[in-house]
């Protein structure tokens, strides 16, 4: 794997439309750059970047749930192939092997990680979604957290991203407890 470069962002959320949160909101992205050999090349075969989702994992997801203020609550995983790549090579890292080193970073993770992937330029915003790392139903925590590099993915890169949040949306009224149709 050859990694350009890796960011850390951290967000805390004090309020929202106009009023406090509940509490602060952490959320952390750690994002990693890293170049696609297979860019351009139309190979069937991906299995070889099922590794590169781990190492990343093991290498990044410490490092963004140490800088939350509280445990961590959610998480999710996005992905953005350069424009000579292929949207199947954001699949390969993010799906086969990436879980687990999130699942263990965040201790726990009953729940399907979110994600989503795109082929796209560099200095294009990605949504990463997020979800509760135990219970896929529990609605406060379903968000997104948008993040950006201004140089990447440039055509032959792939951008990662892992985010992980000690909290919900800063305001919940349509979650625990409340009656869903």
């Amino acid at each position: 794997m050859i990694l350009r470069k890796t960011l850390f962002v951290k967000e805390t959320m004090l309020a929202e439309a106009g009023s406090p949160a509940v509490r602060p909101i952490t959320r952390v992205a750690a994002i990693a750059i890293l170049q696609n050999s297979f860019a351009g090349l139309g190979v069937q075969d991906l299995s070889p970047m099922f590794d590169l989702g781990l190492k990343l994992g093991e290498e990044l997801m410490p490092q963004a749930v140490a800088m939350l203020s509280q445990p961590a609550m959610a998480y999710g995983k996005a992905a953005i192939v350069g424009v000579e790549g292929d949207l199947e090579h954001a699949a390969a890292i993010l799906h086969p092997k990436l879980g687990k080193p999130m699942r263990a970073a965040v201790g726990g993770g009953e729940a399907i990680i979110p994600s989503t992937t795109k082929v796209a330029t560099a200095g294009t915003l990605i949504d990463v979604p997020l979800g509760n790392k135990d219970n896929v139903w529990s609605f406060d925590e379903l968000d997104t957290m948008t993040v950006c590099v201004a140089d990447a993915p440039r055509p032959r890169e792939i951008l990662v991203v892992m985010a992980v949040s000690d909290g919900g949306r800063p305001n919940p009224r349509v979650g625990k407890g409340r009656s869903v149709v």
